[in-house]
């Protein structure tokens, strides 16, 4: 069943530095067993967090590739996470 997982991100300084560095690694997920796709939603109408709306096979795909990701260095970091939404995609059949 696949999953949808959303990163709500607030932006540390200039929003378009996460924007940059979200375009230089947009491919980086791509060859992960059971990741399907990534959006980065810019947020407008006041808002002012990004959303990172992956989709994955299942929640084991998405938790195998979060147990292998490094730890980032906070100081280096273009945006600070308000937490992690997460969906199963009904299947309306």
């Amino acid at each position: 069943m696949t999953v949808v997982k959303i990163n709500v991100l607030a932006a540390k300084g200039d929003p378009a530095e996460l924007e940059r560095r979200f375009a230089a690694r947009k491919h980086s997920v791509d060859a992960e067993p059971g990741f399907e796709g990534f959006e980065l939603l810019r947020p407008v109408s006041g808002q002012d967090r990004y959303f990172v709306v992956t989709r994955w096979a299942d929640d084991a795909s998405f938790e195998a590739w979060r147990a292998k990701r490094q730890p980032r260095d906070p100081s280096t970091t273009a945006s600070t996470s308000d937490g992690i939404y997460e969906f199963e995609v009904v299947d309306l059949g």
